[in-house]
């Protein structure tokens, strides 16, 4: 079964072909990094006119570099949400339209689905059931997975996800866009220890998170009477080391609740190199292992979003067609622990 993945909730287009029997044939990607980081962040109008512009050309290109014409595939999965609106509508016309026309299959994904089971797409793959980790810029989650479309909800944000608070103290600390990956190479240059920031709910016998109070400490010390630009790096390394800290904690927490002794970790802020050290560790000691996309598979993509819809059809889910284009850019994840009805 050959399935194309359309890729557009945000700031990236994704397109790739993922065949059941040989695995990912090709996938394309363009960021629109470059034209975002003028204004500080994602202007939703300028991204959903970029796909409009981007993706017919990655679609005829991944095709082509997958040496298939569209009447080869057998569905097209595309990101229903949640996201941008405007950027979501590009992606669900171009696959509803492209399935009509070929009289196939269109499939609409919930995009943390697609972050959830692209560790499987690694070269050793995990196997179920596992506890996930999905850190990104929007969300931060623990689930118990236990097969495709089979989740169980363990711990959430309450707040601002991991990812938006590192988004947002690349703010606090002047760094451009996008703010995460430039706050984690900061970090790099500097050492943790001069400033004493929360672990917010390390101790709250839970597994949810809360990230808003570590952000508004860091801007109580950026404020405050006699900060130095100088000590930028090492503040930029105590937030992260107080993010990693109480991610690796509660993920340690609910493999000790699950009784599992696997794990996977997706999602942009799974790129992090210093939760990967840290989650290896603590894990190994616990004779637990941890799985990771590949790197370029954690930031929004076409691949996962493909994979995604073949792991949904080859366990029976069957599309119903229906009129006009679906999308859910407030999708509540609670709808994910079934399959999609939209």
């Amino acid at each position: 079964m050959k399935v194309l993945g359309i890729e557009t909730s945000c700031d990236e287009t994704g397109v790739a072909i993922y065949d059941t029997d040989a695995g990912l044939l090709a996938q394309s990607l363009h960021s629109q990094v470059d034209l975002h980081a003028v204004y500080g962040g994602v202007v939703p109008e300028l991204a959903s006119r970029d796909h409009i512009r981007r993706l017919p050309a990655l679609v005829r290109q991944t095709l082509s570099d997958a040496g298939l014409g569209v009447e080869s595939l057998d569905a097209i999965a595309y990101t229903a949400g949640p996201g941008l609106a405007g950027a979501l509508l590009v992606g669900a016309s171009v696959a509803e339209s492209m399935a009509m026309a070929a009289n196939i299959p269109a499939l609409p994904v919930h995009h943390l689905e697609g972050h959830l089971l692209s560790p499987l797409l690694a070269a050793e793959p995990p196997s179920f059931p596992f506890v996930a980790l999905l850190v990104s810029g929007g969300h931060t989650q623990l689930m118990a997975v236990t097969g495709v479309g089979a989740y169980t909800l363990l711990g959430e944000s309450l707040d601002d996800a991991a990812g938006e608070a590192f988004d947002k103290t690349a703010k606090l600390l002047g760094l451009g866009y996008p703010g995460g990956p430039q706050l984690a190479a900061l970090a790099e240059q500097g050492r943790a220890g001069r400033f004493k920031l929360p672990r917010p709910m390390l101790h709250s016998g839970d597994l949810d998170f809360s990230f808003s109070g570590l952000k508004t400490a860091v801007l109580n010390v950026v404020s405050a009477p006699g900060w130095q630009p100088e000590w930028a790096a090492d503040l930029a390394a105590d937030f992260q080391e107080a993010v990693v800290e109480v991610l690796c904690a509660k993920s340690l927490a609910a493999l000790k609740q699950t009784g599992l002794k696997s794990m996977v970790v997706a999602g942009g802020v799974g790129a992090n190199t210093q939760l990967r050290a840290r989650l290896d560790a603590v894990t190994r000691r616990r004779g637990a292992r941890v799985h990771y996309p590949e790197p370029a598979l954690c930031t929004d993509n076409g691949a996962m979003i493909a994979f995604a819809g073949a792991l949904r059809l080859a366990a029976g889910e069957r599309p119903v067609r229906a009129p006009g284009v679906r999308i859910r850019p407030r999708w509540p994840l609670a709808e994910l622990f079934s399959p999609a009805q939209i």
